[in-house]
C-alpha cells in the first residue's frame, strides 16, 4: 500500500474524518500496512498495546470476555468493517492501558496501524488537531459504549 493509498483510508476513517491534509500527511509517516487472514487477531483483550487500528478493507468482529460468576463466555460488541478505526482511545492515554476487547478477523483484513505516542506527540503540538481528534474519538466512544451496553444485554 502506497502513501497515496494510505491517505485515502485515513481520509475515509471515522476516528480521522474532517483533518486538514496537512495534519493527514504528517500521520501517514506514523503509518505501518499488515495483511491479516480469517479467524487472526489483530490484538487480544488484556494486551497492552500502542497503536491504533484502521481497517482499510475486511472485516473485524470486536469480541469481550465476559466473566458474570454464573455466566460466563464471549459476546461481540461490534463488527466494524472499512474506514473504522480500533483501541483509538487507550493508544492517547500516554500510559499504558490493558484493551477491553478482542479484534478478530472474520475475512481477509488489511489494517493500518498508527503509534499512538507518536500521533500523541503530534497532538501535543498541534493543538487544533488534538482538539478534532478529540472530539471525533467522543463521538466514536459514544457509538461503542451503546454497541457494548447493547451486546451485554444478551448474555
Amino acid at each position: 500500500m502506497d502513501r497515496n493509498e494510505i491517505k485515502q483510508v485515513l481520509e475515509g476513517c471515522e476516528f480521522f474524518k474532517g483533518l486538514q491534509e496537512p495534519y493527514i500527511k504528517n500521520i501517514i509517516g506514523l503509518c505501518r500496512v499488515r495483511n491479516y487472514e480469517p479467524g487472526e487477531y489483530v490484538f487480544s483483550q488484556g494486551d497492552f498495546g500502542e497503536y491504533l487500528y484502521v481497517i482499510a478493507k475486511g472485516h473485524v468482529s470486536l469480541e469481550r470476555s465476559m466473566d458474570l460468576g454464573t455466566r460466563k463466555g464471549n459476546v461481540v460488541i461490534g463488527l466494524l468493517g472499512k474506514g473504522r478505526a480500533m483501541k483509538c482511545w487507550s493508544t492517547l492515554l500516554g500510559q499504558p492501558h490493558p484493551l477491553m476487547s478482542s479484534a478478530v478477523c472474520r475475512k481477509p483484513t488489511t489494517v493500518v496501524s498508527v503509534n499512538g505516542t507518536e500521533l500523541r506527540e503530534i497532538m501535543m503540538g498541534n493543538h487544533d488537531l488534538g482538539f478534532s481528534l478529540l472530539e471525533n474519538l467522543c463521538f466514536l466512544l459514544r457509538d461503542r459504549l451503546h454497541g457494548a451496553l447493547g451486546a451485554m444485554e444478551n448474555i
